[in-house]
């Protein structure tokens, strides 16, 4: 059984998408090709406890266990060492990207305070799209009790050759992103 949003992108996305750009191949249709999550830890350097429940908020996160990212370099301004861990990553491919990003739109991003819509111009210039998220308890998996706040940064790795691209592949699954400010009532 295949994620909904595959399905989306196969029935829906892709032929707006090679009708709105005029391509004559298929291959030139931009598709999501992976999502990366990365969670720093500062603080694992005092407290290396903290890691394990980093990672195990990952995993309930994505449904798929974390790599432990170590530091390159010591920092003795910062008590760093070459190879303690100071961070974790997930990368999210096929059925388990479409499931994730299906959680994202629908569930985690409305739960969050004030939410106005993610920002239109984080776009790298090669269609992809990167994001941030101060507090990992908009996903509903994360119990509030066991776990300390942290953000985490999410990018959408894409196929497409320009930002344009990109934006129309997120906007067709539905990504919410902010309306566009009036130039008349700017203040």
């Amino acid at each position: 059984m295949s994620a909904r949003f595959q399905e989306t992108y196969s029935k829906e996305v892709f032929p707006k998408l090679k009708e709105r750009f005029s391509y004559t191949n298929p291959h030139q249709v931009p598709k999501l090709q992976k999502i990366v999550l990365n969670m720093g830890i500062g603080e694992a350097v005092q407290n290396p406890k903290l890691i394990e429940s980093a990672v195990a908020d990952m995993a309930s996160i994505t449904g798929q266990k974390p790599v432990i990212r170590r530091a390159k370099k010591a920092i003795a301004n910062f008590k760093l060492r070459e190879g303690l861990p100071i961070g974790v990553s997930v990368t999210l491919r096929k059925e388990k990207m479409y499931e994730f990003l299906d959680r994202l739109i629908t569930v985690a991003l409305p739960r969050v305070r004030d939410f106005r819509g993610v920002p239109r111009n984080s776009f790298d210039g090669n269609g992809n799209y990167s994001m941030g998220i101060q507090e990992q308890i908009i996903f509903p998996e994360i119990d509030l009790e066991k776990t300390q706040l942290r953000g985490l940064s999410i990018t959408f790795v894409t196929s497409a050759k320009t930002n344009d691209e990109g934006f129309a592949l997120l906007e067709e699954f539905g990504f919410p992103f902010r309306k566009k400010a009036s130039t008349e009532n700017q203040y």
